[in-house]
């Protein structure tokens, strides 16, 4: 009778192990879904952000819908319904961005716009094309797509990507053809005095 109950006793502490380990299995396997499913951490519509630094306004980002997924080993956020940038220079003068699409990647800060990306700047200088992207820590604007830029003097160059500061002052083109507007002065050879 003793070994019959040692038995059970073995059995019923043998299942209990079994069912405390199987419960263990199943909690990693809900924790593996919810990684796969990668659902945003947060859900925005009607966004209005204002950036600001001492007390002074240095961007406003409106979109329809903002989805974060900053909780991810690679964070981003997500416009997937398009977004409108208003950000502003030292001397608090507009500069616009306007995309159909935008991501931001936190870590590796850069922001990658899509789908009739329109830039116009303080000076009147716009940019259309249908990707673009920014360099926020170097501060630089870049695409491989085509574009279009108008600078403020008339100058037109259409291109197949580029390479820019954030001023446009330095404006590297890959490929391109356009009309530059050259100031007479500037073709004038003077000649040496002898």
């Amino acid at each position: 009778m003793k070994n019959v109950n040692r038995y059970i006793q073995s059995i019923t502490v043998a299942c209990l192990a079994v069912m405390l380990f199987s419960c263990e299995d199943r909690l990693h396997k809900v924790r593996d879904l919810e990684a796969k499913i990668r659902a945003p951490q947060t859900e925005g519509e009607g966004v209005n952000l204002f950036y600001t630094d001492s007390g002074k306004v240095q961007a406003n980002l409106r979109a329809k819908k903002l989805l974060d997924y900053t909780n991810l080993t690679y964070a981003y956020r997500e416009f997937p319904e398009g977004l409108t940038l208003y950000f502003f220079d030292e001397k608090q003068q507009k500069n616009t961005v306007v995309a159909d699409y935008g991501i931001e990647y936190s870590k590796a800060q850069l922001v990658d716009l899509r789908g009739n990306v329109k830039v116009v700047t303080s000076d009147s200088t716009i940019l259309t094309g249908k990707q673009l992207y920014w360099d926020q820590q170097n501060q630089w604007v870049f695409t491989d797509q085509a574009y279009t830029v108008k600078l403020k003097n008339g100058t037109v160059n259409n291109g197949q990507g580029f390479d820019a500061n954030k001023n446009f002052d330095k404006f590297i083109s890959r490929y391109n053809v356009g009309v530059q507007v050259v100031k007479e002065s500037d073709t004038v050879v003077k000649k040496p005095n002898k």
